[in-house]
């Protein structure tokens, strides 16, 4: 189960997000589902079409259990099999 504590380590597919901080000023507000990840990037459905958005320079909103966390790109900025414990 995704909580607060633990979405770092957790599959991000499938969860609504939005981005709060960014490098790219543009990007702030953009908002979706995850619909894959890669180590660097995170591609997710908008409105207006897909978007591949870099995890490192931005900081991601996520809403779990009806709380607002967000989610510093870097603590992401991993393939998802090694970030779930698939490695050490």
């Amino acid at each position: 189960m995704i909580t607060a504590e633990n979405i770092t380590s957790h599959e991000l597919i499938g969860l609504r997000t939005e981005i709060v901080e960014s490098t790219n000023s543009q990007f702030i507000g953009l908002n979706g589902t995850i619909t894959d990840e890669t180590k660097s990037m995170i591609i997710m459905k908008t409105k207006n079409g897909s978007k591949m958005i870099e995890k490192l320079h931005n900081s991601w909103k996520f809403s779990i259990d009806n709380k607002e966390i967000i989610v510093n790109g870097s603590s992401i900025a991993k393939r998802s099999f090694d970030r779930i414990g698939g490695r050490a």
